[in-house]
């Protein structure tokens, strides 16, 4: 399972090797031909195979010894992945030879070696297997009496049960493919040994570590994590490990390394603890998945307790640590909240039995049997026994399970499962060729190994422990395994809780799981945490699992997980910036400040005035009041008196009704007072003009006159707005722009009545020019005599209105021109902006305004394209163009053509707008130069 390197074999190095092989079995037949062990005397220690006879044998191959050390093969005695494992062998076999319905009157036969661990070893001691195959040539060899030498028939071994580390069967099984024999291993599971190009006679009863890789993922994602390191073992189980969990991961996405670590063969003293804080580098990588074998993971735990990490690690160990206790102990705080996995198996009770019957006397056909006795009680067989320091003699009636601990091996199943897959294909095999017959017939004298591996793929049967035992087409068993958690209860006893399952999928009960800190919520193992509602992950380089959290600033909402995108124009972004709602509308309360004072203002005028009016009515017959000239007061106090009336219609909310008013009376109350005042002055002038020249009076100076000058005088004003009314009927639109703030909450549109500047510049220009020909004849009228004292009033009250208008012009139209003045936030950067983000702000005239700047817009007058070349000094892309270049900056021009523009240019995102403008009747007769702003500080557009 959980060691060694990768081989790789060559047909003529295994031929030379049978040859070196060969050679000294021959030698050793020509001394002594047979040597067979079969009892428990001292020379023991040299024997290296448990022997069977059968009619049919197979080989066994178990790790016995461990690996030795200083030169020395074999190390200790393996009590339970050694002698365990093959008792279950052996036990199996019994069971097959006394079940009449498997293989009836066939004998299963065993020759079983020890592979001590070690790859090469094994392959030393797996040549016995092959030693039947190989033709000698004997002619040469001759007796010391000179007669011709007589040789020792090999066992034919038809198939091999083996091995245990995937190390040892890639290299046993490149050497049984060359003479195809089939080998079905109960534990390797290196995800290479699924290779049926190179190991096409390799079979097993576990799932391979690419089934164990996934499970692992599953168990990951489940968690939440999606940051972990990786921790190998050196060898070919844990690489190969590693090496299926990372390409899964990057398959399936979600999942990062952090790190991918190794632990050598031969570690250095200190390399563990240099391990641990190299996982520490990447704190957030809590998490990390080990294929380790037991030795390392206990140096690891020990390792992180030594540099007080206790809690701080989420281990993900593989089958290799499983529910085994040896890496655990006294490590037990370290290890707790550990998730390991292991293929689904159950306990064989009938072995138990088998087992605790052993005894010295009953199992004298295990070799190492004697040796386990020793380790197991702690005693010494005889003076030649293997633990001669030992103070304790063995008396033979120990008993397995009452004076020692006994706990059945976790691989016992598999291996049973492995000899019956063995045993039903031979049975089948034997069913096909002998059709019945009782013992083996002449067809299955010499089995042939290609069929008998098609036998072997084919069987389906209930194993030891009730689970199906097959094969798909590469030999590999489906992926059935136990999730555990290490957990330590309130009696602080630790122990292994099963706390899901995984075939083909994950079935995991979250509720049962517990970790050190005794919290609800799982722990995190993540490089990045969740960004927050209303911010754009911006990943990181080459590292898709991490990330740094952008807010979306500005307009802009979070359209997906990696990009913030602008709201239209209309609207903001919502309170958490997931979308966009409409913004606010807003317009003058009569309860607002703004609009009380007006108000206010205004009643006491209209009071004023009709007191004057009222005044005059009931006295107009009097002299003063005639005198006064009452048709022409009457007609200025009603223009007074509009113009105060004006207020309430340019405070109520915005409608088609109230902006037909506001267009009537904006300048009609102006006009009014002007008209009378000018036609008042007037008629002095050409009094006194006339005065001069004759005695006559002048024509038209009678109130009837007056009032058909003063009335004609307004029947212009009002012409202008019958003109207005039926060239741009009244409506009411939303600006948007007025109370753009760069915070979108305090962003509102302001509801008004759609009277662009040029309107209203009409609408009162005419009035201006009542107001400065009244000022002409206030002037020329300055010098008439007191008698006529109404003069000097008007002039000076011509002369204050000029000065009042004089600052109100500019005042009006220059706050105007600063409302046109845009500050637009630069939009973040994001995978799907390429291009800047245009919009259209409704102008006063409600026609649309069209930017691309991330800076203040300037509105200048109409640049004509030559304007534009001229003052840019940049010459544009050919007669006509719609383009025109200027170090960086990109304007294009888009041509009238009907009632909306066109964009001759090829820039989709331009073209994209204007459609976009169309559709939503924006855009009326005129020009439009759209800017896209790369490195100026300023750019000018034609509306």
């Amino acid at each position: 399972m959980a060691e060694d390197w990768k081989p790789t074999i060559s047909r003529c190095c295994v031929l030379s090797l049978l040859m070196l092989k060969s050679c000294w079995l021959l030698g050793s037949a020509s001394q002594k031909p047979t040597t067979l062990v079969d009892s428990q005397h001292p020379t023991q220690e040299y024997a290296h195979s448990v022997r069977l006879d059968g009619d049919i044998i197979l080989g066994g191959l178990f790790p016995v010894h461990a690996r030795g050390e200083r030169g020395v093969p074999c190390g200790e005695l393996k009590k339970e992945k050694g002698i365990h494992r093959l008792e279950a062998m052996l036990f199996a076999i019994d069971l097959i030879n006394k079940d009449p319905d498997l293989l009836p009157n066939v004998t299963l036969g065993a020759r079983i070696l020890d592979t001590c661990s070690r790859d090469t070893y094994a392959l030393e001691q797996s040549l016995t297997f092959v030693q039947a195959l190989i033709e000698r040539d004997g002619s040469d060899v001759r007796c010391a009496n000179g007669e011709p030498a007589i040789f020792a028939k090999p066992d034919k071994v038809v198939g091999v049960i083996g091995a245990s580390a995937s190390s040892v069967s890639i290299m046993v099984a490149n050497i049984l493919r060359l003479f195809k024999i089939p080998q079905i291993s109960y534990a390797s599971t290196a995800p290479e040994l699924s290779d049926n190009t190179r190991y096409d006679f390799f079979s097993r009863v576990v799932p391979p570590d690419s089934y164990q890789a996934q499970a692992m993922l599953d168990v990951v994602t489940a968690m939440g994590w999606n940051y972990v390191s990786t921790l190998a073992s050196e060898g070919n189980y844990g690489e190969s490990g590693v090496e299926a969990f990372v390409q899964i991961s990057r398959e399936f996405g979600g999942v990062c390394i952090a790190q991918s670590l190794k632990i050598p063969r031969e570690p250095r003293p200190g390399e563990f603890d240099k391990i641990v804080l190299r996982l520490l580098e990447t704190s957030n990588a809590r998490a990390v998945i080990m294929f380790a074998n037991e030795d390392d993971i206990r140096r690891i735990l020990h390792a992180a307790k030594h540099n007080n990490l206790t809690g701080h690690f989420l281990w993900v160990g593989s089958d290799s640590w499983g529910s085994k206790i040896s890496p655990v102990v006294q490590q037990e705080q370290v290890a707790e909240g550990a998730i390991t996995i292991l293929p689904k198996r159950t306990s064989v009770d009938a072995f138990d039995r088998y087992f605790k019957s052993r005894s010295l006397s009953n199992n004298r056909r295990n070799v190492w049997f004697a040796e386990f006795w020793e380790e197991n009680f702690g005693c010494k067989l005889g003076m030649h026994g293997k633990r001669p320091g030992s103070p304790k003699k063995c008396t033979g009636l120990e008993k397995v399970g009452r004076d020692s601990n006994y706990e059945q091996e976790g691989k016992v199943q598999f291996v049973m499962d492995a000899v019956y897959a063995m045993a039903h294909a031979l049975h089948h095999m034997h069913h096909e060729l002998c059709a019945g017959q009782p013992g083996l017939c002449p067809q299955m004298a010499n089995i042939d190994g290609k069929e008998l591996l098609a036998h072997i793929r084919a069987v389906n049967f209930n194993g030891s422990a009730g689970t199906p035992v097959t094969f798909n087409e590469n030999g590999d068993a489906p992926g059935r395994y136990d999730i555990f958690q290490y957990q330590i209860n309130n009696m602080s006893t630790a122990e292994y809780k099963v706390i899901g399952h995984w075939t083909n999928q994950l079935h995991l009960n979250m509720e049962a799981l517990q970790w050190l800190t005794d919290d609800s919520f799982l722990p995190a193992s993540v490089c990045s945490l969740p960004c927050r509602q209303g911010e754009r992950k911006k990943v990181v380089k080459g590292v898709p699992c991490c990330w740094h959290c952008e807010r979306c600033e500005g307009y802009h909402f979070q359209a997906s997980e990696f990009t913030c995108e602008l709201c239209s124009y209309e609207m903001r972004p919502n309170q958490n910036r997931t979308g966009c709602q409409p913004i606010p509308i807003i317009k003058l309360e009569w309860h607002s400040p703004w609009a009380l004072v007006p108000v206010f203002i205004s009643v006491l005028g209209i009071i004023a005035t009709t007191f004057v009016i009222v005044t005059f009515v009931r006295y107009n017959d009097t002299p003063i009041v005639r005198a006064s000239g009452r048709e022409m007061s009457y007609v200025l106090l009603t223009g007074i008196f509009l113009c105060y009336i004006v207020t309430f219609p340019m405070i109520a909310a915005p409608d088609i009704a109230v902006c037909s008013f506001r267009r009537i009376f904006l300048g009609l109350g102006m006009c009014f007072s002007y008209a009378a005042l000018l036609t008042k002055t007037n008629r002095i002038h050409r009094i006194f003009e006339q005065g001069k020249k004759a005695v006559t009076a002048p024509r038209f100076i009678s109130p009837a006159s007056q009032l058909i000058i003063t009335s004609s005088l307004i029947s212009v004003q009002l012409l202008g707005v019958l003109v207005w009314f039926a060239a741009d009927p009244p409506h009411t639109f939303v600006d948007y722009g007025e109370q753009r703030t760069q915070d979108p909450g305090n962003a509102r549109g302001v509801l008004k009545c759609d009277i662009s500047d040029l309107s209203l510049i009409c609408s009162l220009g005419y009035s201006i020019l009542l107001m400065v020909t009244c000022t002409v004849y206030a002037i020329k009228t300055r010098s008439v005599p007191e008698t006529f004292n109404e003069a000097k009033p008007i002039g000076f009250t011509m002369y204050t209105t000029c000065i009042i208008w004089l600052a109100f012009i500019p005042i009006f139209f220059g706050t105007a021109q600063s409302e046109e003045r845009c500050h637009l936030q630069k939009p973040p950067t994001s995978a799907t902006q390429t291009t800047p983000c245009e919009e259209s702000t409704p102008l006063k005239g409600g026609r649309p305004r069209t930017f691309t700047l991330q800076t203040s817009v300037r509105h200048r007058g109409a640049p004509s394209l030559a304007d534009l070349e001229k003052e840019l000094s940049v010459q544009s892309e050919g007669s006509g163009s719609c383009r025109v270049r200027c170090r960086g900056v990109v304007f294009f021009i888009l041509e009238e053509a009907g009632n909306c523009p066109h964009c001759c240019t090829s820039d989709d995102h331009t073209k994209k707008t204007i459609q976009e403008k169309k559709r939503k009747k924006l855009c009326g007769p005129t020009t439009f130069v759209v800017v896209f702003k790369k490195n100026k500080n300023k750019t000018w557009f034609w509306l």
